[in-house]
């Protein structure tokens, strides 16, 4: 359904017409009118049809002639110039119908991201409020072309799916809002992930909430956003509000802690080692990548979560079974997934051979 703004233009009624009914019940003509009020017959014709906006001197001098309160004609006519507004609004909204296939709408409106609705011009709306722009073209300006007016580069254009890339993205940015935040600090976010490490040993059931505590203490945004389809980003990282928020932004694609965590700590290697003015947007085909800073901090999260050193050093065992991941995990203070993950990530184990040590992990 497209709301009929043809028919919404016929029924709005402007000013003019009160004034019309006005003078035809006075027996007074449009030339007496504006012989009364000292105006041009046209200005007086133009006022008429709506052509001509009402002015706060023009509503004292109708209020003299004709005996109604200036603050009438007043209200009139800035509710009519509001619906107008509104009309031609929507009558430009048609022109970008088109823009509405580039989303993902019903799983956007079945998270909640967007109203319900089946109206297309008001599905536009509820996009363009979403994405806080004015039209698409913001839109494309911000997503797709580099604007220099954010606070980070970022250009979707060539990725599989750049709108429901994009919508995903502006999720966990809104979601970041609502977080309270102290301000960053580098050294206290070194100490948090020290801390966060004891979150990836024990794996409590609330982990994402503590996570998301401890790192608002030390000034950094951590999100959690489900896929929407087409969208196989693992997590983002960048900086918001023109690089005073630091945010990690992690789907729990892989649906395991072993990917979870790898991706949380890849994404704050970005943070602490990378520029406040890129976006790192992990395992997005056709997304820009810096092959040395994505391996920069998959070091990073390799180190964080089982040093090369140690992992080298089980890769000595004569024979690497449960008992040797288990004694390995609780030994260097980590999860027996995290072991896991990394043998299977180096094809050293088959995928299916530990997949029990995994723990389960929904967003």
């Amino acid at each position: 359904m497209v709301t009929s703004s043809p028919l919404k233009r016929k029924l709005l009624s402007p000013p003019g017409d009160t004034i019309q009914e006005t003078i035809d019940a006075k027996g007074m003509s449009q030339s007496e009118l504006a012989e009364r009020m000292g105006k041009n017959p046209k200005n007086i014709n133009r006022m008429i049809k709506g052509k001509e906006a009402i002015t706060q001197n023009t509503a004292i001098q109708l209020e003299r002639v004709l005996g109604i309160p200036a603050q009438f004609w007043l209200e009139r006519e800035r509710e009519y110039r509001q619906e107008l507004a509104q009309i031609e609004a929507e009558e430009s909204l048609l022109e970008h119908l088109d823009w509405l296939h580039q989303f993902p709408i019903i799983a956007m409106q079945r998270f909640g991201w967007i109203p319900r609705s089946s109206d297309k011009i008001q599905r536009v709306k509820d996009l363009l409020t979403f994405f806080g722009v004015a039209s698409p073209r913001q839109w494309e300006e911000i997503y797709l072309r580099h604007s220099l007016t954010v606070s980070f580069r970022m250009s979707l254009a060539h990725t599989n799916d750049p709108g429901a890339v994009s919508a995903w993205l502006r999720r966990g940015e809104l979601q970041s809002h609502e977080l309270i935040l102290r301000p960053f600090e580098q050294s206290r976010f070194y100490a948090a992930l020290e801390k966060a490490k004891e979150l990836v040993r024990t794996q409590p059931s609330d982990f994402k909430e503590q996570l998301q505590r401890l790192c608002c203490k030390v000034g950094v945004a951590v999100v959690f956003t489900p896929c929407l389809p087409k969208v196989t980003a693992s997590g983002a990282a960048r900086w918001t509000k023109n690089g005073a928020v630091a945010l990690i932004q992690l789907s729990g694609r892989y649906k395991t802690n072993d990917h979870f965590w790898f991706s949380f700590f890849h994404e704050a290697g970005h943070i602490l080692k990378h520029g406040k003015k890129e976006v790192f947007l992990e395992e997005v085909k056709g997304a820009k990548v810096d092959k040395r800073k994505e391996k920069e901090a998959n070091v990073f999260a390799s180190e964080m979560l089982f040093p090369t050193k140690v992992y080298r050093e089980l890769l000595n065992e004569s024979d690497i079974n449960e008992d040797a991941i288990r004694s390995y995990a609780t030994e260097y203070e980590t999860h027996p997934a995290i072991i896991v993950g990394r043998l299977e990530y180096k094809g050293k184990v088959h995928p299916a051979r530990f997949h029990h040590l995994k723990v389960p992990v929904s967003i």
